[in-house]
């Protein structure tokens, strides 16, 4: 016998409480088939009307059925009039997102156990928004699709992307254009900062010594050339006699324009600073980066450079 006014009875599978959904038993050879709770995140088939014993008939309303249904609701945090609701343990909604959304409040409600007024959707969700996962490996503390892509394309699309600059890929540079590793005690010299004591890595500038360091590195195929580009360094001095800076040029592939940018003032105590190449000056196809570090006058202090790295926003390769 079809369907058709919205209310079917069926055989209670288990002891079933009014207002609660239902879904079809697996595996039942009743007829009519015998129903039991559907439970959170699970879909239902309609509510029961009235409460029933194990083996009992029981009429269920159908989600089908014209107009709203009264369902009994576990309460999670707050439900107000319009709050998106989901099916919860035992046959009742909630608030706690589970599955696919399955109606919307009509009511406010003020605590667990209360039987109120939905309008069921009538389909499942395909928002977003409304539909949990499951998380079975805990990766997220998000709780749908939504939120749990976001913090996905978040990751992807961070700010934060990060190429090391090994302090090791840094050469002298001079005003002859030639490069070395290493130089006399006047220019930078890679070392350790006390030996076996401290056997830390960092270049170290005399006082005086004006020299410049440079590397090349290859940029990753998923940088955005439309966001800037960070240079972090971490830095210190031996004394504080004078208002040092670190000044950079910056060349793109071959045959760039030459960037020019500068840190904030360096502070004796070891600390980051950075420099931002901004977006503008970042050329569409930049494949290669020459980095040049020139540090202002410094008569009076000795400079120390202990880590390089740059950070940049990343782009989703479609390819």
């Amino acid at each position: 016998m079809s369907w058709t006014e919205g209310k079917k009875t069926y055989i209670a599978g288990e002891a079933l409480a009014a207002y609660r959904r239902v879904k079809i038993e697996g595996g039942t050879t009743n007829d009519p088939p015998e129903v039991v709770y559907a439970d959170a995140g699970e879909d239902f088939i309609g509510v029961t009307e009235y409460a029933a014993a194990d083996g009992d008939p029981v009429s269920i309303k159908g989600k089908s059925f014209p107009g709203t249904m009264e369902v009994e609701v576990t309460l999670d945090s707050a439900i107000a009039r319009g709050t998106v609701l989901y099916g919860a343990a035992d046959g009742k909604v909630s608030d706690a997102s589970s599955g696919s959304a399955v109606g919307v409040s009509l009511e406010a409600v003020t605590a667990s156990g209360e039987i109120i007024e939905m309008e069921p959707y009538n389909v499942k969700s395909t928002t977003a928004g409304t539909v949990s996962i499951a998380d079975v490996g805990g990766f997220t503390s998000e709780v749908t699709v939504e939120a749990a892509l976001a913090e996905i394309y978040q990751h992807l699309l961070s700010a934060q992307k990060f190429i090391p600059i090994p302090l090791t890929t840094w050469m002298i540079g001079d005003a002859s254009n030639t490069v070395s590793f290493g130089g006399p005690a006047t220019d930078p010299i890679l070392d350790m900062v006390n030996g076996d004591t401290d056997s830390c890595l960092r270049w170290a500038w005399a006082a005086a010594s004006v020299e410049e360091l440079i590397t090349q590195i290859p940029l990753p195929p998923d940088l955005d050339v439309s966001a800037d580009i960070v240079l972090h360094l971490r830095t210190a001095k031996d004394a504080d006699a004078n208002t040092v800076t670190i000044g950079s040029d910056v060349y793109f592939n071959v045959g760039d324009t030459k960037v020019e940018d500068v840190t904030a003032t360096i502070t004796q105590a070891e600390a980051e600073t950075t420099i931002t190449i901004a977006a503008a000056d970042v050329p569409a196809g930049a494949q290669t980066m020459t980095i040049e570090l020139t540090p202002s006058a410094h008569a009076g202090d000795a400079l120390y450079l202990y880590a390089t790295w740059l950070e940049y926003t990343g782009i989703i390769r479609t390819s």
